[in-house]
């Protein structure tokens, strides 16, 4: 029997309204992770929560800024589950997130957030990713700077990853 984890990557400030960076889809792209986070609670899968936090001066995510912090409709979902923090596209360069998902058994990835092309792919396509059974994208939970961006990129991981829909992926 496997177990899946779900890992949500950079729902932070910067990238909403009002943010230093706000993308494109960002309101219904909250709402899917929401559903998604939901969900996998419902089936009793583990939930990791992944935070950007540059160093030294950057565009966004700056320490100590509004805009470094998870969206307030994510962190009211944290509860007792870890928050990784990174400063790399990839998640799992210089984290403990492998060490954090083999503690709670996890042996497949489902991985959704914020930004598609960027942070999304490298760490689905990680070297530490390939450590694992199987990793799905939420392509509907996923989003970035334009939609036509978000298409190329999920196209570019169409043959590495599997591609699915909240609904499909925790049915």
């Amino acid at each position: 029997m496997s177990t899946p984890a779900l890992v949500v990557i950079d729902l932070q400030n910067d990238y909403f309204e009002g943010g230093a960076f706000p993308l494109w889809n960002a309101e219904p792209t909250l709402a899917a992770v929401e559903k998604a986070i939901r969900m996998a609670r419902a089936k009793g899968l583990p939930v990791v929560f992944v935070q950007h936090v540059a160093q030294g001066p950057a565009p966004f995510f700056n320490p100590g800024t509004p805009g470094v912090k998870l969206h307030d409709r994510i962190d009211a979902l944290v509860d007792s589950s870890p928050v990784v923090t990174k400063q790399h596209a990839d998640a799992f360069e210089a984290t403990g997130l492998h060490d954090t998902l083999q503690g709670q058994g996890a042996d497949e990835l489902i991985v959704c957030g914020m930004m598609t092309q960027n942070c999304v792919t490298h760490t689905a396509i990680s070297r530490r990713a390939d450590d694992y059974r199987k990793v799905t994208v939420l392509k509907d939970a996923s989003t970035t700077v334009s939609e036509i961006l978000h298409l190329i990129a999920l196209s570019g991981l169409a043959n590495r990853v599997n591609l699915a829909a909240v609904d499909e992926t925790f049915a």
